[in-house]
C-alpha cells in the first residue's frame, strides 16, 4: 500500500497542499449567512446549534440561578471542532475542525471563570499570528475530540495519526505529549483508564497500518506494552471497550480508501460492504483475537464494558447500516437512521453475540461513573439533541425530523431496566452529561451519589448555561445553573478535572 500521512490522506478538506497542513482551511474570517438567504447548498455543521464561535473568551464570578454544590472543586471541560478562518464551507467536515476546549472553573459554591480556548497546533498559531515554539511534530492537528485529566496533565486527544497536546489549568496550549517519549505513531480519542489498575488503555488506527495497535499506559505513564492486532482493511476505529479480563475490538465497515484520498475526498473513510462486521475480544494483557461476526451495523460511542461469567457484556450506542462518515456532499456525516443504546454480549463458551436494543430513542455520548470502567454498572448517561439527530439525517437539505426528536439528558438504570428523562426546552441543545461523584475518589458511596453536569443552549439568552443537576434527583429541577457569556457549539466528549 502506498505510504499515506494524515496530511495527504485528509488534504482533499481544504486542497491542502496550498495550506501546507492538515487544517488549511483558509485566512479569512467565517462568515455567517444571511437569514433567509436561498443558497445551492446545505451545511448544516456550520449552523444553528453547531455555529462555530469566533472569539476566545474569559469571564470571571459568573452569574449563577440556584447554588453549586460546595464539594465541586475542579474544571469542568469539553472538546470539540470549532472551525478558524473558514473561506469555503464547501471544504468543511464538521470532524475536522480545529479543536477547542471549553472550561469551567468551579471552587468552594463559585464559578471562578469561564474560557474557550483554540488548541495552538502549528496550524492555528499561525492563524492567530502566533509563534509556534519548537519544530513542527507529525501529523499536526488542533485535536478536537476529548479532553482528559492523566496523572495531574489536561490532555486533548484525537485519532489517527496526531500526538495529544497537553493543556494548563487555564487553557493554554502547553506543547504536544508523548507519554515521556514512549508514544510511537498514532493515539486514539477514546482513552479507558481503569482506576484500579492505574492503567490507561487506548486503541490506535492509521491509514497506512495494516493492523490496529492496542496500546497500555502503565502507573510510571510510560507506554509499557503495545500489541498489534491484524486487520483486512485500514479501518476506522473510533473507540472501544475495556474489562477487568478483555479488550474489545467493535470492527465496523468504515475503511480507508485510497481512490477517494486520490481525489482529494474530505474525510476517504467509505462504508465498505466487503469488509466484515465483528467483535473482537483479546485478553487484557494481550495474545490472539477471537472474532465473532456480526449483522453490519455502525458503532459509535461505548457506554461501559464488562466480564459475567463467560461473557463479555458491552453497553454501547449504534446507528443502523450504511453510516457515511463523509456524508453525501455536505460537511459532516451521514446516518441512514436515528441512534440508539443497545447492549451486545459475547457468548465466549458458545461463540456468538447477542444483541439488545436498551433504548430506541434518538441518543448519544453515553458516559457511566468513571470509576467502575471495566467494572459492572448499574447506570450510565446519555443526551438527545434534537439538531445533531437532523444534522445526521438530512445533511443534504432533506425534510428535518419532527418534535419527536427532542433536547433531553437521560439516565439509564440499566439494572430495572428503567429511564429518568431529564426534558430540555426546544432549541436548549444539550452537549455530552460527565458524571462527577459526591464523594472524593476512594470513599465507596452509592454509584449515582453525585452530579450530572453538562452544557445546556440557553435559547432566551444565546448563549450556554453549565447545566448540573442531582443524580439522585434527575427529572427535577437543576442544582445550579451557571451562565457563560457565549455560546458552546454541539461538539464532542469532555471531562471532571478535580482538584488534586
Amino acid at each position: 500500500m502506498a505510504e499515506h500521512t494524515r496530511r495527504t490522506v485528509l488534504r482533499g478538506t481544504a486542497r491542502l497542499a496550498a495550506a501546507g497542513a492538515l487544517t488549511g482551511l483558509g485566512t479569512g474570517p467565517a462568515t455567517a449567512r444571511p437569514a433567509g438567504e436561498v443558497t445551492k447548498h446545505h451545511f448544516p455543521f456550520l449552523e444553528g446549534a453547531f455555529a462555530p464561535v469566533t472569539d476566545e473568551l474569559t469571564a470571571f464570578d459568573l452569574p449563577v440561578t440556584g447554588r453549586i454544590p460546595r464539594e465541586l472543586n475542579g474544571r469542568f471541560l469539553r472538546n470539540g471542532p470549532n472551525v478558524l478562518g473558514l473561506e469555503d464551507p464547501r471544504a468543511h467536515h464538521w470532524m475536522l475542525g480545529e479543536g477547542m476546549v471549553h472550561g469551567v472553573r468551579l471552587r468552594e459554591g463559585r464559578a471562578e471563570w469561564y474560557r474557550n480556548r483554540w488548541v495552538r497546533s502549528s496550524q492555528v498559531a499561525k492563524k492567530l499570528g502566533e509563534p509556534y515554539p519548537g519544530p513542527v511534530p507529525p501529523d499536526d492537528f488542533a485535536c478536537n475530540t476529548h479532553v482528559i485529566p492523566y496523572r495531574g496533565q489536561i490532555l486533548a486527544l484525537q485519532e489517527s495519526g496526531p500526538l495529544p497536546y497537553e493543556l494548563d489549568g487555564e487553557l493554554g496550549t502547553v506543547g504536544t505529549y508523548d507519554f515521556r517519549g514512549t508514544l510511537e505513531g498514532a493515539f486514539t480519542a477514546h482513552t479507558k483508564f481503569d482506576q484500579h489498575a492505574g492503567e490507561l488503555h487506548a486503541i490506535a488506527y492509521y491509514p497506512a497500518w495494516d493492523h490496529i495497535r492496542h496500546m497500555v499506559v502503565g502507573p510510571s505513564g510510560r507506554v509499557t506494552r503495545t500489541t498489534r492486532i491484524p486487520m483486512p482493511n485500514p479501518p476506522m476505529v473510533h473507540d472501544f471497550a475495556l474489562t477487568e479480563k478483555h479488550v474489545v475490538v467493535i470492527d465496523i465497515p468504515v475503511t480507508f480508501d485510497p481512490a477517494a484520498a486520490g481525489r482529494g475526498a474530505q474525510v476517504p473513510y467509505i462504508w465498505n460492504r466487503r469488509h466484515p462486521t465483528r467483535v473482537g475480544i483479546m485478553p487484557r494483557t494481550g495474545g490472539p483475537v477471537r472474532w465473532f461476526g456480526i449483522d453490519p451495523v455502525y458503532y459509535s460511542h461505548t457506554l461501559n464494558a464488562y466480564d459475567e461469567g463467560d461473557s463479555v457484556v458491552v453497553d454501547l450506542t449504534t446507528y443502523p447500516a450504511p453510516f457515511h462518515v463523509a456524508g453525501r456532499g455536505s460537511d459532516g456525516p451521514y446516518a441512514a437512521g436515528t441512534t440508539k443504546l443497545e447492549r451486545w454480549t459475547v457468548d465466549l463458551r458458545h461463540g456468538r453475540v447477542r444483541q439488545r436494543v436498551l433504548d430506541d430513542r434518538p441518543q448519544e455520548f453515553p458516559r457511566v461513573n468513571e470509576s467502575l470502567v471495566s467494572r459492572r454498572h448499574r447506570y450510565g448517561y446519555t443526551a438527545a439533541a434534537a439538531a445533531l439527530t437532523a444534522a445526521y439525517l438530512t445533511p443534504d437539505g432533506g425534510t428535518p425530523p419532527d418534535d419527536a426528536f427532542s433536547n433531553a439528558l437521560i439516565k439509564h438504570d440499566l439494572l430495572r431496566g428503567t429511564t429518568e428523562v431529564h426534558r430540555l426546552p426546544r432549541g436548549a441543545a444539550a452537549g455530552e452529561a460527565v458524571f462527577v461523584p459526591r464523594e472524593p475518589a476512594g470513599h465507596r458511596p452509592a454509584e449515582d451519589d453525585g452530579y450530572a453536569i453538562a452544557y445546556v443552549h440557553n435559547p432566551d439568552r444565546g448563549a450556554a448555561d453549565l447545566v448540573i443537576l442531582a443524580a439522585q434527583d434527575f427529572t427535577g429541577e437543576p442544582v445550579a445553573r451557571v451562565h457563560l457569556p457565549g455560546r458552546v457549539p454541539l461538539g464532542f466528549h469532555g471531562s471532571w478535572i478535580p482538584d488534586a
